[in-house]
């Protein structure tokens, strides 16, 4: 038996349970993990509240990625072996003392990575280095435009984009408060999008020419005024709908220029092509080992005041990840 945070029902963050549950089993080609943190995500709270596409059904555990220590291994495991500090996108759920995650899906970590650090970087930054190097294909000296700059995602594709190569990042949020967090993280401009139009602004901070790449994960009036300052040749990157919103694109804006409106979802990768995560895996690993890429982490919470942890991060009341320390 293992404590685990459970979701009785969907609705709020009270129905969010601190319980007791059976272990998980692993089959064959999995691995089980003594879990020593796990990070709230965005997912998580749509997962409870139902509306979040291909949701479990209540009760289930919610969460994405963990970081702990390998306990047992599948008898047909090769690469991983019991000991071994790892980060991972579990199976059934990551809110627990103990996980079970596919061998594909599980990444062995540097020894100076600490676990708050592993804990807070897989989801954002995994993603983020997709979105850029595979997705997006960054040449080095473009320039990139990150939406939602001052969030989980945002923060680390600024620091990913400087990376590998970027010229000049600019990034958008949604207060003026939120200004100070997106420079910190090693934006060039930040654009608040009370300020008026943010297409002038980037067409300004450009000279004129507008951005090569832009990473949107709101959608909406956001993904269309992003038409405004694309660059020939640009790329922008479709990887969420924060907004609620449908943006419409039209075709028109897209041959003459040469430019392209691309889609990804880290799910659907994990779920449909989990190899393809190996190589950003090797990628960020090694960044954050050689301290090139940093994780901020914004507040840590015990496993059982999950509900909590996941309040502060619905209202957007924190900047950096938000941790649930199991161990």
């Amino acid at each position: 038996m293992m404590k685990a945070v459970v979701v009785t029902e969907f609705g709020g963050p009270e129905v969010l349970t601190y319980t007791t549950v059976d272990l998980p089993v692993m089959n064959a080609k999995q691995v089980l993990i003594r879990v020593e943190a796990t990070s709230v995500n965005f997912a998580d709270i749509k997962s409870r509240k139902s509306n979040y596409r291909g949701a479990s059904q209540p009760p289930f555990i919610p969460g994405l990625d963990v970081a702990g220590v390998i306990e047992a291994v599948g008898s047909e495991v090769t690469d991983l072996k019991v000991g071994q500090r790892v980060i991972a996108f579990p199976k059934g759920g990551s809110y627990a003392e103990y996980v079970v995650a596919d061998e594909v899906l599980t990444y062995v970590l540097p020894d100076n990575v600490d676990f708050d650090t592993a804990a807070a970087s897989p989801i954002v930054s995994f993603l983020s280095y997709k979105l850029l190097a595979d997705i997006a294909r960054i040449q080095p000296g473009e320039t990139v435009l990150v939406h939602a700059a001052a969030g989980g995602v945002g923060t680390t594709a600024i620091q990913l984009a400087k990376i590998l190569g970027a010229g000049q990042v600019i990034g958008t949020v949604g207060s003026e408060k939120k200004i100070a967090t997106a420079l910190g993280a090693g934006a060039d401009h930040v654009i608040c999008y009370a300020e008026g139009s943010f297409a002038e602004r980037v067409n300004e901070c450009t000279g004129g020419t507008g951005v090569d790449i832009i990473l949107d994960s709101v959608s909406g009036w956001v993904s269309e005024q992003s038409l405004d300052c694309l660059a020939m040749y640009g790329r922008l990157v479709h990887f969420g709908n924060s907004s609620g919103e449908v943006g419409q694109i039209k075709t028109k804006d897209l041959h003459a220029s040469c430019r392209s409106v691309l889609g990804f979802s880290l799910g659907t990768t994990r779920n449909k092509r989990p190899h393809l995560l190996r190589d950003a895996a090797s990628h960020v690993l090694q960044y954050l080992s050689e301290g090139r890429l940093t994780m901020k982490i914004g507040e840590r919470f015990a496993l059982e005041d999950a509900a909590e942890a996941q309040r502060l991060v619905e209202n957007r009341q924190v900047t950096g990840k938000v941790l649930l320390k199991v161990r």
